[in-house]
């Protein structure tokens, strides 16, 4: 039989201790897709726990302990699924808590996920995300705009700032091709596991990686684009508003083959 768990700090979370999170926002995660036991990226997960915590409550636990949460949820299920880490103050919302208290750790793992097919349209939309170097529980600005976009005939949404920069889509880091190289926008976004991850095993294959301001204009002369998160490496992306990109699948291939060269990591 199947099990999916839900552990608060390393033990089965009961309703009691589940139910105040239905109303607490105030807390960021980390997300994984755990095939065999083991987890792409284990380093770059926890160095966004440890920095998000620093940022919102001023203090991290320890990897140690984090790794143990992780190792009793993983013991607890099937060898695949997917896995979400969320870290939130015992205190709760709406008030000043206490300096220093270390956060609570919430381990949830449900089935595993590979993301859609592509290509995708994605609309445009015009948002900038409060603290955008954080992955924040909640943000229901990425839900709205993706369900508004969805009424429009589009896929999901990509996010252009106040200064007309393509940063992100709603749960996607974006990537282009320009032919020779591929192009991460410069832009306020949340530095993905998997977009890490292929940036560091891009570097080690010697493929050319440049880091732009990419605006709607500039989209025609682009050679393909991509959407990624922790479900997927690479989702083609065929439209950005009205702006037409070129099928790529030799620049959906080499990132997936990016990704995979990444060793897998047991907790």
């Amino acid at each position: 039989m199947v099990s999916f768990v839900a552990h608060r700090n390393g033990r089965t979370a009961s309703a009691g201790e589940l139910a105040p999170l239905a109303f607490a926002g105030y807390a960021h995660f980390t997300a994984a897709q755990v095939r065999g036991g083991r987890i792409r990226g284990l380093d770059l997960h926890l160095e966004r726990l440890r920095s998000a915590s620093v940022e919102l409550f001023g203090r991290a636990l320890p990897d140690d302990r984090v790794r143990s949460h992780l190792r009793a949820a993983l013991e607890a299920g099937p060898a695949d699924l997917s896995l979400t880490v969320t870290m939130y103050p015992a205190a709760g919302e709406f008030t000043a808590g206490e300096p220093g208290a270390e956060p609570e750790v919430l381990v949830r793992t449900g089935p595993p996920a590979s993301g859609p097919d592509g290509p995708l349209a994605l609309a445009v939309v015009e948002h900038e995300r409060f603290l955008p170097g954080v992955k924040c529980v909640g943000e229901p600005a990425k839900t709205y705009f993706l369900r508004r976009s969805a009424e429009q005939g589009f896929d999901d949404a990509a996010f252009v700032d106040r200064r007309g920069r393509i940063g992100e889509a709603t749960i996607w880091n974006l990537a282009f091709w320009d032919g020779s190289a591929v192009v991460w926008p410069e832009a306020e976004v949340l530095s993905g596991v998997t977009m890490g991850i292929l940036r560091r095993q891009l570097d080690r294959l010697g493929v050319p990686q440049r880091v732009r301001e990419v605006t709607l204009a500039d989209l025609p002369g682009l050679a393909g684009g991509v959407v990624m998160n922790s479900w997927t490496p690479g989702v083609a992306v065929r439209r950005i508003g009205s702006a037409v990109l070129p099928e790529a699948p030799d620049f959906v291939d080499l990132l997936h083959r990016a990704y995979r060269a990444e060793p897998p990591t047991a907790p």
